[in-house]
Order: C-alpha cells, then sequence, then structure tokens
C-alpha cells in the first residue's frame, strides 16, 4: 500500500447494476427526516430491501455505471454512510452524488470494471492513493481512480463539515 492510512478493507455486501438513481437509493418520501443517522433505516427500500440487512460496518457497495444518479439530494449519500457503509465502488457516479459522497466523508471510487468482477461477498482492500483493488478472496487486483489528495483528507477528517471544524478551531487558550 502506498499509505496505509488511505487503504479500507471490508466485504462486497452487493454488486448493482447501472443507474442506480438516488431515489432507489433514498426514496424520496424520507425526505423530512432530519436526523441523518435515521436515514439508513430505509437504504435501498423500495428496490433492494435487503441489502439493508447485509451491510456490515465497513462494508462495499459496488456498481456498474453512472451511480447516484437522479435528484441532488445528500440524503442518499448519508443513508450509505450512516449504514456504516465503507465505500462505494462504482464504474461511474452522477456528480452531485460523487461530491455529496466525499463531503460526508463517504469513499466513492471509481473503477471502471469492478461491478464485472467482483462477487457479492468478496473481501476487498482498496487502496486510495494508488487507485488499485486488491480483490483478496479471487487473489485479482482491479484497476480504479486514486482519490485527489484533497478528497483523502475530508475522508479521513469524517467528511466537510469536520474537516473545517478542525482546520478552523480556535487554539487552545493557555
Amino acid at each position: 500500500m502506498s499509505d496505509s492510512s488511505a487503504a479500507l478493507r471490508g466485504r462486497v455486501a452487493a454488486v448493482l447494476g447501472p443507474n442506480i438513481d438516488t431515489d432507489v437509493i433514498y426514496p424520496g418520501r424520507y425526505l423530512n427526516i432530519t436526523d441523518r443517522e435515521k436515514t439508513a433505516e430505509h437504504l435501498f427500500e423500495l428496490a433492494y430491501p435487503e441489502i439493508r440487512s447485509r451491510i456490515r460496518p465497513g462494508d462495499f457497495i459496488v456498481a456498474a455505471a453512472n451511480f447516484g444518479c437522479g435528484s441532488s439530494r445528500e440524503q442518499a449519500a448519508a443513508a450509505l454512510k450512516f449504514s456504516g457503509c465503507g465505500a462505494v465502488i462504482a464504474a461511474s457516479f452522477a456528480r452531485i452524488f460523487f461530491r455529496n459522497a466525499i463531503n460526508l466523508g463517504l469513499p466513492a471510487i471509481i473503477s471502471p470494471t469492478a461491478a464485472a468482477e467482483c462477487r457479492e461477498g468478496d473481501e476487498l482492500e482498496v487502496d486510495l492513493v494508488a487507485g488499485e483493488i486488491h480483490d483478496l478472496s479471487r487473489n485479482i487486483t482491479i484497476a480504479a481512480a486514486p482519490l485527489d489528495p484533497r478528497a483523502i483528507e475530508l475522508i479521513r477528517a469524517g467528511g466537510l463539515i469536520p474537516y473545517l471544524k478542525a482546520k478552523h478551531a480556535a487554539p487552545a487558550a493557555g
């Protein structure tokens, strides 16, 4: 690994197809829920309710192209993060979903072939700096795009708000 603090390890909880939109991830009828942590209770509720019970802390969702398309609602990324999902790996992301995920501290990893190469239950190790996914279950390496160092910094901080709070914290009075 190029930087062990930029490596993630987890299990593939689900492999999904293309065009998973934000309504599938988090149904619009729950937009009135303001507690971000409660959003996880409705993750994939309409289309893939079984996924919610399979996600263990640090697990990955793997998908084909255009993950997070549709509405720009931040709740879709929040529901994934607060479900315990460690990262989403997809061939491509809708731009706003990608930004929302990084701002919330949820790694969004671009890999054109991961959905075809990964299987549910596979154990993965993802190097965010090198842009490599090691499928430990099948002993293969899958190409991914390295994340920008600024995105990694936000993820390490837990998201944009914790990052800004830490960066702009008043020095302790002596």
